[in-house]
């Protein structure tokens, strides 16, 4: 790698990923674009869509520099290939040039196929047991091997290194900022003691939200497993989850009554909700704070740097440890 090669390696805000540089990348896989470089909504990495001389339509994704390694990438592209081949409906990167990874200048990417559909959006408990029994599907393949190289999900990278990052962060003001801690930092403790092991460990997509989940008519498409990893099967169930106990009570037994068309779920994951959600909202905010010299994240989300989204999380934060203390969901509505 020369030293231009490895100064664009280490540029974490892509200022180097030119659109020269982009549209040399693609034609040195043997795709030639003949429409502009649309960009999507992506924030980790940079993706765009266009319309090659083949007249098809492809997405390319640039990875982050120094996110992850080729192991761990390809690791992703195995597995949504294996769900693609197992007839799991998911947008996988195509195999050009005889590999799915390319590399060009210090910058790393595939190529997927352009896939229509909108966010799934469910407005009915039938539209969560559809989602639930495509879920299980994906499971039902997840579970036939385990990763080598992508992480698990653990306390010490979604908690403590968070909590580090936001202490040492400019970016709580310094009205809100004992309040802020005085609520995160028990917080992070209580959740020391979570025990993932009370799970079995498999492949996840791991940021299965409404968004990662495209429609068409009534076909739903999994995209975007750049986040995939090891963890506990209700991690990709329980953001579906949200209003009061109730709805989520129904809302959990519409899921798993779906999911175990295809997939046994353990019930004794059932307490780790929770603790997982908490995870997430720490580890968000986190990721906000590392990514904000990114000027994509300063025009996407300008309320991370306004007194009043940290005096929102303080109250967040409140009720989330006290969500702890409640007793887990069951599958059994009322009980």
């Amino acid at each position: 790698m020369n030293e231009a090669s490895a100064e664009q390696c280490a540029d974490f805000s892509f200022q180097g990923l030119t659109p020269d540089i982009i549209v040399r990348a693609l034609e040195s896989v043997d795709i030639y674009p003949s429409s502009g470089l649309l960009a999507l909504n992506s924030y980790e990495n940079r993706v765009y869509q266009f319309t090659a001389d083949d007249r098809r339509r492809y997405v390319a994704k640039f990875y982050r520099p120094q996110r992850w390694s080729d192991a761990q990438i390809l690791e992703e592209h195995q597995f949504s290939q294996a769900l693609l081949d197992a007839e799991v409906p998911v947008v996988a990167p195509l195999c050009l040039q005889q590999q799915s990874l390319h590399h060009f200048e210090g910058y790393r990417f595939c190529i997927f196929p352009s896939v229509g559909g909108r966010a799934f959006e469910p407005n009915a408990l039938d539209d969560l047991e559809r989602l639930g029994r495509q879920i299980g599907r994906l499971h039902q393949v997840a579970r036939q091997h385990h990763f080598q190289h992508r992480p698990r999900i653990n306390y010490h990278e979604y908690v403590t290194q968070s909590l580090h990052t936001l202490q040492q962060s400019a970016l709580v003001p310094e009205a809100i900022s004992h309040a802020f801690f005085a609520i995160l930092e028990p917080l992070a403790a209580r959740l020391a003691s979570t025990d993932l092991a009370i799970a079995s460990q498999q492949r996840l997509h791991g940021d299965c939200h409404i968004g990662n989940i495209l429609q068409y008519e009534q076909q739903l498409t999994f995209v975007d497993f750049d986040d995939c990893r090891s963890g506990p099967a209700i991690q990709d169930l329980w953001m579906m989850l949200n209003g009061d106990r109730q709805q989520q009570w129904q809302q959990l037994d519409a899921l798993i009554y779906g999911y175990e068309d295809f997939c046994r779920f353990d019930e004794a994951e059932l307490p780790l909700i929770e603790p997982l959600r908490a995870f997430r909202i720490i580890q968000y905010m986190a990721w906000l704070a590392k990514r904000w010299q990114d000027s994509a994240f300063q025009r996407a989300f300008p309320w991370f740097a306004e007194q009043r989204y940290w005096e929102q999380q303080v109250l967040a934060l409140k009720e989330q440890y006290a969500a702890l203390d409640e007793k887990p969901l069951s599958l059994n509505i009322g009980q």
